[in-house]
Formats: structure tokens, sequence, C-alpha cells
């Protein structure tokens, strides 16, 4: 992968620069944002924002830009979620309407579960945690080793590892 230059102050990106990183990660990004949001619309909108922040400040090092910017696209779905299972909770107290019955029981234990695989996920290593997201996302080995920054060979075993920390923390 070419890396762009950015001098020792982080300047920003040329405008080129810009347009030739957007072209090159904006359809993967929307792509992993949609399968772990559920939502296209969302998941435009977090990629927007991800190269947002590229071109408002880029890392210094630009040399693992791909991993960098999905990175930010998950950390912003992560934060989209919360916002959404907050918001899912506060209506699920302001609706605690009898006659509702079984749909909020049901609702409530399907909020529960996600709640608790988040929370899980949220314990394991920060490498393990993407490793899963893109994998039951859809990515390929050879994608998910691009993102992590490690030899395609690797990958199967780090899925693995990362599947087996996250059984043993979800059985607990």
């Amino acid at each position: 992968m070419a890396t762009i230059p950015v001098d020792k102050e982080g300047a920003a990106l040329s405008l080129s620069d810009f347009h030739e990183l957007f072209a090159r990660y904006y359809p993967g990004i929307c792509r992993q944002l949609a399968t772990v949001l559920g939502d296209a619309a969302m998941a435009e909108d977090l990629a927007q924002e991800t190269f947002l922040r590229l071109y408002s400040s880029p890392p210094r090092d630009m040399g693992n830009i791909g991993g960098w910017l999905y990175r930010v696209a998950l950390n912003l779905a992560y934060k989209h979620l919360r916002r959404e299972e907050n918001r899912r909770r506060r209506e699920l107290r302001a609706a605690s309407d009898p006659a509702a019955g079984s749909n909020s029981h049901r609702s409530f234990h399907e909020l529960q579960e996600i709640r608790e695989v988040k929370e899980i996920l949220n314990t394991l290593p920060v490498r393990d945690r993407l490793c899963l997201i893109l994998r039951f996302s859809g990515y390929s080995y050879k994608e998910i080793a691009s993102v992590i920054g490690v030899d395609v060979k690797s990958v199967g075993t780090i899925v693995a590892r990362a599947r087996l920390r996250f059984r043993k923390a979800y059985d607990h």
C-alpha cells in the first residue's frame, strides 16, 4: 500500500490525496458499517463522518491508513449503537404498559443479549474485537490482515483464539 507523505507537524492532506483515499476506502467502510449497524443510510452517514475526521485531522503516520479508517469507522459505529441502545432502554421504561405483553418482554430479552455481547466484545483486546466483528461481517482473511496489520496466514489463528476468549467470557 502506498503511503501518503505527511510532514512532521501532521499537515492536512492535499485534496487529491483525500480523493484518492476516499475512492479507495469508502465502499469497504460503508459495507463494513452497514453490516455492523444493519442500516445502510446510517452506514453512509458514519462513513462520511470517518472521512471528515481524516480530512480535518489525519493521523501522523499514514502507513496504515486503511486500518486507521476502519478503526475510526468502527468506533463511530459503537458510539452510535450505544446511543441507540440507551434510547431503546428509555423507550422500554417509558412503555411499561402491561398490554404490550410478550412483545415488550421479547424485545427486552433481545436487548439484554445484545448488550451482553457488546459488553463481552468490549472486554476483549482491540485486535480480537476487530477480528471478530470483521470476520462475522463477511470480510475475508486477506481484508482482515490488511486492517489489523498482520500476515494473512495468522488471521485464522487470531480469529480462532478471539472466538475462544469470547466464548469463555460469554459462558461465564
